[in-house]
């Protein structure tokens, strides 16, 4: 496994990461025991960067991984935790708390439910509008020098806010989607983050599974699939992306590769200071992922895929209208 330092201060990690958010509902039921075999599988091929959120599944996910690492060593995993989305019985979104004292009391939770003595990277899932981000990142400062938190990341920030937060810390890592239909980073909060010296770990790569061979044929989603609610699978736009998907599988088709593997290799082209992390639920999609790593694009390759595929030609936001309005990367 070819491995990436997250920035100028971020740890060193797999060249692709396993983001675990799926294997707590949000894609519909998972098998709980493929789950924990699928980050068995991750870890013993080299995968070292785990994502998780203390919010996904009400601590299911972290429970999920912390009994997963009762079995591997924890020196051989690098976890990254997001924390501050408040969740309703129901699901329902409540807000974001970015307190310092939220923060640390999430902490504190997180540790238990994984069963370790610190976390890696530790970063708001979002920003806190009631809160500067100065008082929270130096919030997790202060539990950096007690020793549970080893790095600070940040999530779907903008510009401003991420030179905000390096004044007060160095920020390993911001993770944001990017990905070939969601291209927005490009313009100026990339640039930002190479300048300051900030990785980018970048989620919804497949564009939620959007890219990929899954949504080429008519699927209906489960009630309690949230991209039921995502304006890219809905109605008209639904069938519009899936004649984009039918474009890029023509392309992957010509390098014996999945549509898949193809959009995961063109993330891989963008620098090495851009990890993908990806939602693998099953040993299956796992080996699908990693296969990704030994396709290689020539800049040809890449225009082709550019052109073929263009920035704004995906139809519908990446979040319903009341979720893009609160994330500062939007702003």
């Amino acid at each position: 496994m070819n491995t990436t330092r997250l920035g100028k201060s971020g740890p060193t990690v797999s060249r692709i990461g396993l983001g675990a958010m799926g294997m707590s509902g949000a894609y519909g039921a998972s098998d709980e025991a493929e789950s924990i075999r699928t980050i068995h599988a991750a870890i013993d091929a080299g995968v070292d960067l785990i994502d998780t959120g203390d919010f996904y599944g009400a601590g299911h996910n972290e429970m999920l991984i912390g009994r997963a690492l009762k079995e591997r060593n924890r020196d051989d995993v690098t976890l990254s935790v997001k924390f501050g989305a408040l969740r309703g019985p129901d699901g329902s979104w409540l807000g974001f708390d970015g307190r310092p004292e939220g923060l640390k009391s999430a902490l504190g939770y997180s540790l238990q439910r994984l069963g370790v003595d610190h976390v890696d990277i530790y970063r708001p899932a979002r920003l806190d509008p009631n809160v500067p981000i100065e008082d929270t990142v130096g919030a997790i400062k202060d539990m950096v020098d007690a020793g549970y938190v080893r790095h600070i990341g940040l999530s779907e920030i903008g510009s401003a806010t991420l030179r905000r937060a390096a004044a007060v810390h160095p920020i390993s890592d911001l993770q944001i989607e990017y990905a070939l239909v969601s291209r927005g980073i490009e313009a100026d909060i990339l640039p930002t983050a190479r300048e300051l010296g900030v990785g980018i770990t970048a989620y919804g790569v497949l564009s939620r599974g959007l890219l990929s061979d899954t949504f080429r044929s008519e699927k209906p989603l489960a009630a309690d699939d949230f991209r039921a609610h995502s304006p890219r699978f809905q109605g008209e736009n639904l069938q519009r992306n899936r004649a984009l998907v039918e474009v890029l599988a023509t392309l992957a088709d010509e390098r014996g590769v999945s549509v898949a593997q193809l959009a995961i290799a063109w993330i891989l082209s963008r620098g090495d200071d851009i990890v993908p992390v990806i939602g693998a639920r099953t040993v299956a999609r796992l080996s699908e992922t990693l296969a990704a790593l030994n396709v290689s694009l020539s800049p040809q390759e890449v225009s082709r895929i550019e052109k073929a595929v263009p920035a704004d030609a995906v139809s519908g936001a990446r979040y319903a209208e009341a979720q893009m309005a609160q994330l500062d990367s939007e702003a």
